[in-house]
């Protein structure tokens, strides 16, 4: 086989097979100013669907238990993965210690005005902000982003363009989305920061390199299993 030939059925491979949506699709040429985004939920989905990270397909989490539903379009950013250097940079802006990444790829909530009727799939996005989420001690950002070319959200380009009601919508759902109404127990959940874009870039830059220490070697174990 020619030393070409294992790109070349890399490049064949989605054509043949369904790409893992995490792994096998692209963050995006221009990112972090645009992002690829994979949706898993929309606002009237009645049951949380999450990604199988073994299988790549979407499966039911859990039934919505409560009033609660996603007030935007939720996913995550392919390629990205909350570790070390996105828990350090937490760590750094809350001053707090013990902080780590997730263990996931980084969650993004899409604005946008049309009514999108079904997850699984995917669109291209610009990050304008984000949510500094702590949960139980774990990093866990939410990039706010606007649909691409989105006739009323399309040209924001800052968090601080959005109408505030709307970021409090957004933070209200993360913080009240795991409370029992007649709990007892202290919230597990904090937002510590609203942020806008040059901050969503760098949380995007440092969870793709994240990304890059965990799975770095993928493409070339692949490409070597390719080579026999």
């Amino acid at each position: 086989m020619s030393e070409t030939a294992p790109e070349r059925l890399w490049e064949l491979l989605p054509l043949l097979f369904r790409p893992h949506p995490w792994h096998g699709i692209s963050i995006g040429e221009k990112a972090p100013e645009m992002v690829t985004a994979y949706i898993e939920i929309v606002p009237t989905d009645p049951v949380k669907y999450e990604l199988d990270k073994t299988t790549g397909y979407l499966k039911i989490d859990r039934p919505q238990k409560f009033s609660n539903v996603y007030p935007t379009l939720y996913g995550f950013i392919p390629q990205t993965y909350c570790g070390e250097a996105n828990a350090e940079f937490c760590a750094l802006k809350t001053k707090r210690e013990g902080i780590v990444g997730d263990g996931d790829p980084l969650d993004i909530c899409v604005l946008s005005e049309k009514d999108i009727s079904h997850g699984d799939v995917l669109m291209d996005v610009y990050p304008i902000g984000g949510l500094r989420m702590l949960d139980n001690d774990e990093a866990d950002d939410k990039i706010i982003a606007v649909l691409e070319g989105d006739a009323v959200f399309g040209q924001m380009r800052e968090v601080y363009q959005l109408p505030p009601a709307l970021t409090d919508r957004l933070k209200h759902y993360f913080l009240t989305y795991k409370q029992a109404p007649d709990s007892l127990q202290p919230h597990r959940v904090e937002i510590t920061h609203v942020y806008g874009r040059e901050e969503a870039h760098e949380v995007i830059r440092r969870s793709r390199a994240d990304y890059d220490r965990r799975f770095g070697g993928l493409r070339e174990l692949l490409t070597a299993a390719l080579r026999g």
